[in-house]
């Protein structure tokens, strides 16, 4: 007789585990708004004046990334490294909720826009996507020393001006290969600047933010806790350096060589306080860093496409944190 698989963890319609260590990542929430997590194939083509394609960082492992290339004229464009958020447990490069983004950041700023795909938990727990990021980075080191070639980077990609960028635990992410970035030598490559948006800090102890701030549909109290319950090492809790790089059990903000910073918050995000602590440890230690404000907005409200669509004040905000971003990227 064959035994049916039991269920032993359900987070808001995103992700079911089974007792056999089976994962399924179909969406089971409103059927409206699946689209923007869905994937959109690389197209090679210019399309409103971006081309995208998939490309492999790493043989032995299969670590992959998308590459978007803006159409413009330029000699040389800057590079953006981008970690795609979801706790750590969901999503990847190709979703629709990026490529709607980051298409219009490319070509916004102009840059290219390399998008990882990241191992997922809780197949792969933390410090895997982490792993990758960093690897990510050490493939673009490789190439600027032409010890590996990819012809729309080595021939479009500026390599002295590499910027990271990473959607809430894509911020996590930032700021741990920023971290680890700063004890090697990457010559010729540049780490010009970091920046995390909304990244996903919190504590183990609720914040009074967690407790007041509206959730929102990227990001609820459950998703929180489950998600990182299921990313972290086993045995650990939020307070691990990952999820609370302004803890105890972190090395002291002081200490790391960090590139220049625009940090992104959004009044209404339900984890602000823990995102404005790490922001205020940067300050202390004089790290170069700009606060970047969105106001009345909530978790990552740029991705989703349907707000941006029909709510005039979320597309507003949408262009402004886009122009934030460009204008950060010029000045480094």
């Amino acid at each position: 007789m064959i035994q049916e698989k039991k269920l032993v963890e359900e987070v808001s319609g995103w992700l079911r585990v089974y007792d056999d260590g089976s994962v399924d990542r179909t969406w089971t929430g409103p059927p409206e708004v699946k689209f923007m997590a869905e994937p959109v194939s690389p197209h090679e083509q210019f399309i409103d004046g971006i081309a995208t394609r998939d490309v492999t960082i790493d043989q032995n492992s299969g670590l992959r990334a998308r590459i978007y290339l803006p159409e413009e004229e330029n000699p040389k464009f800057p590079i953006i490294l981008h970690f795609p958020g979801g706790g750590f447990c969901i999503s990847q490069a190709d979703w629709f909720m990026y490529y709607q983004f980051y298409t219009r950041l490319a070509k916004s700023i102009p840059a290219i826009v390399v998008s990882v795909y990241l191992r997922l938990a809780p197949e792969n727990k933390l410090p895997a996507a982490c792993d990758d990021g960093y690897a990510a980075l050490l493939w673009l080191k490789s190439l600027s020393k032409g010890e590996s070639n990819e012809p729309w980077l080595n021939t479009h990609g500026h390599f002295n001006r590499v910027f990271l960028i990473g959607d809430s635990s894509g911020g996590n992410i930032v700021h741990e290969v920023a971290k680890r970035s700063g004890f090697i030598d990457l010559n010729p490559l540049r780490l010009a600047g970091a920046i995390p948006i909304h990244p996903g800090f919190v504590r183990a102890q609720r914040s009074k933010s967690e407790l007041e701030q509206p959730q929102s549909p990227f990001l609820t109290l459950d998703m929180v806790d489950k998600f990182l319950a299921l990313a972290l090492p086993n045995g650990c809790t939020k307070d691990h350096p990952i999820t609370c790089p302004m803890g105890s059990f972190a090395p002291p903000i002081d200490t790391l060589n960090l590139p220049p910073l625009m940090y992104c918050v959004a009044e209404k995000d339900l984890i602000k306080d823990t995102e404005m602590e790490y922001y205020e440890l940067l300050k202390k230690a004089n790290k170069d860093v700009e606060l970047f404000h969105s106001t009345e907005m909530g978790h990552s409200f740029y991705l989703n496409k349907i707000a941006i669509d029909t709510d005039p004040v979320t597309a507003a905000q949408t262009s402004k944190l886009i122009e934030g971003i460009k204008v950060f990227i010029n000045k480094h």
